[in-house]
């Protein structure tokens, strides 16, 4: 691990790309540095690359006062948890009562605010986390357009994500600002959330991990949903024991949420995931690899990605694992699951849709439904219609069913068969495997509409002589020298456990995400910040709020000042006052 040394009698301090929460926990409680320190130290990585990367869209303005009280608790020996103190930014369809947006990257919910907020956001809070503030995301969870009419990780409201690892990369999937984050080290963690891929897919292109939980794990109470019947919310991070930190954390069951009743836990917690990191977990684990889900999806592209995965099986052998090769799955009908995959999430995304905005406390645009939500995209040029379509949307609103039919009902329970019977279910129990090992780009599918967990962790990074690959719409580059990419393991619902046991021991033994860098990287590092003196803090944000040029495209919160053009030095200025207070209070009073 790289670090940087603080001056005085500070420990080594490792950066903030690659710090993990253990290391946090140390610093906070030799107090190396302090929450505060955390929070102004993220808040000046984020303007220093956000013009660029685009990955956050919203700085909550409140969390530098709670890092303070968190601070305070510490000092005074209460400590929530491993999360206590710790920032984690959050993707922007997952509702907080507080002064930030819940947008899903529209202008359409500008000013809205909620009766509740998601279930999984109280759980951080009552954890000790610090919510940073809000992700940028794919429109409406990339719930509105043709591929080759948008891109993924744009919004009208947060603009193009763009991934750290090669000039305008697409950072794949609609946790595109979450994953870009976490990577170039912008929070410690963050929560996305996933339909079909869009925990995985921007994990994987970020060099990062992420976890797709069991349908049922995680509450998806007050989260802009695609799919009751798909969506999941998950953590995402640099190192599977940090996911698993956060994944203990927002785990557990919601009188909001009735699929989170179908836990197996009984009246106890969820596993801790955190203990199943375990460097062994690999040995005597029986690996299958449904080598027809995988072959499917092979083109010109993949062949790098298949060579590291070979290798990885390679690796995992010779760690105790017994490999099943052509562990297939009994059918893989990609077409047929897809079609029925179409009529389920069209008519389930009418109703979540409604029902979300029935429970605004305050519609500033009166949006009530997907037809209203139509119109006002229509109409509204800063969401880039017609040149980004709505597609999807025309395709629901036409549909003479609900998600009460039986014609939605049907084609959810033929996909049910598909992903448990005939797919990942029934390839574990006719090999008798633990769990099954895919290419991340493979592995969403059949998890997807089966509702099963996924881990994924890095894999590799196309070579250098690898050719550029465009997206769909020809605006962002899929596939470059550089650009990483993921291996998957998926399992039985509820096997979250055994994945991540698995998924540390392949992390610990091949340490992947040290061998690539990004391009695109903030240099601010906590010993930059920590007990400054008060002029140097004053001076440094004099400098940061009166720069001269333009300023990154980011809100601190604009949550009752309309339209996203109020000042953002204004904002800044009271935030970023704030920390000179706090840090006036350390020099006075030797906090």
């Amino acid at each position: 691990m790289s670090h940087f040394l603080c001056q005085g009698h500070y420990a080594a301090i490792a950066r903030l790309d690659e710090i993990t929460i253990d290391d946090i926990r140390t610093y906070l409680s030799n107090g190396s540095f302090t929450s505060v320190d955390l929070v102004h130290a993220y808040i000046t990585r984020i303007f220093e690359v956000n013009e660029i990367l685009r990955a956050v869209g919203e700085i909550n303005p409140d969390a530098l006062d709670i890092a303070r009280i968190l601070d305070i608790e510490r000092a005074e020996g209460l400590v929530r948890g491993p999360l206590h103190g710790v920032p984690i930014l959050i993707k922007d369809n997952i509702a907080t009562m507080d002064k930030m947006n819940n947008t899903a990257g529209s202008y359409a919910l500008m000013g809205a605010t909620v009766t509740r907020e998601a279930t999984v956001i109280t759980k951080l809070r009552a954890a000790g986390a610090i919510i940073l503030g809000k992700t940028t995301m794919g429109e409406w969870a990339q719930c509105r357009s043709r591929k080759a009419s948008s891109s993924h990780g744009w919004s009208a409201y947060g603009g193009q994500v763009v991934g750290a690892y090669y000039p305008d990369q697409d950072p794949s999937g609609s946790s595109s600002g979450s994953a870009v984050a976490v990577a170039v080290g912008l929070a410690l963690a963050s929560l996305g959330t996933e339909t079909s891929g869009s925990i995985v897919n921007p994990c994987e292109k970020g060099n990062c991990v992420g976890i797709k939980p069991t349908l049922g794990l995680t509450s998806r109470n007050m989260v802009i949903p695609i799919s009751m019947r798909q969506d999941t919310v998950g953590p995402m991070a640099r190192t599977v024991k940090d996911a698993a930190y956060v994944l203990n954390a927002i785990a557990g069951p919601d009188k909001f949420d009735n699929w989170t009743s179908a836990h197996p836990f009984g009246s106890g917690s969820p596993a801790d995931y955190v203990q199943a990191c375990n460097f062994s977990g690999l040995k005597g684990t029986r690996i299958g690899v449904p080598r027809n889900g995988i072959d499917y999806f092979l083109d010109g592209n993949t062949k790098p990605i298949m060579d590291d995965f070979e290798k990885a099986l390679q690796t995992m052998h010779g760690a105790g694992a017994a490999i099943i090769d052509k562990a297939n799955f009994p059918s893989f009908d990609f077409p047929a699951f897809s079609r029925n995959a179409s009529i389920v999430l069209d008519t389930d995304f009418v109703a979540g849709l409604a029902n979300y905005f029935s429970l605004l406390d305050h519609n500033p645009n009166q949006i009530h439904s997907l037809r209203d939500l139509s119109i006002f995209t229509h109409s509204d040029p800063r969401e880039e219609y017609p040149d980004r379509d709505t597609y999807v949307w025309d395709r629901e609103l036409s549909r003479n069913i609900t998600n009460e039919s039986p014609e939605s009902f049907d084609a959810y329970k033929a996909n049910l068969v598909m992903g448990l019977t005939n797919g990942v279910v029934g390839a574990l129990d006719k090999y008798n495997c633990d769990v099954l090992a895919m290419p991340t780009f493979a592995s969403f599918h059949l998890p997807a509409i089966a509702g099963l967990p996924i881990i994924t962790v890095p894999l590799g990074y196309y070579p250098a002589n690898t050719s550029l690959v465009m997206n769909s719409k020809g605006t962002m580059v899929s596939v470059a020298p550089g650009i990483p990419y993921g291996i998957s393991f998926v399992g039985r619902a509820w096997s979250e456990e055994k994945l991540v046991s698995v998924a540390y021991a392949f992390e610990q033994r091949t340490l992947v995400r040290q061998q690539v860098r990004p391009l695109i990287s903030p240099t601010t590092e906590l010993p930059d910040v920590v007990k400054a003196p008060v002029i140097e803090v004053l001076e440094f944000h004099h400098n940061l709020t009166t720069q001269q040029g333009p300023l990154p495209p980011l809100p601190i919160s604009s949550k009752g000042r309309g339209a996203r053009g109020s000042s953002i030095v204004q904002r800044c200025t009271a935030s970023m006052l704030s920390t000179i207070d706090i840090m006036s209070d350390w020099v006075a009073t030797g906090f």
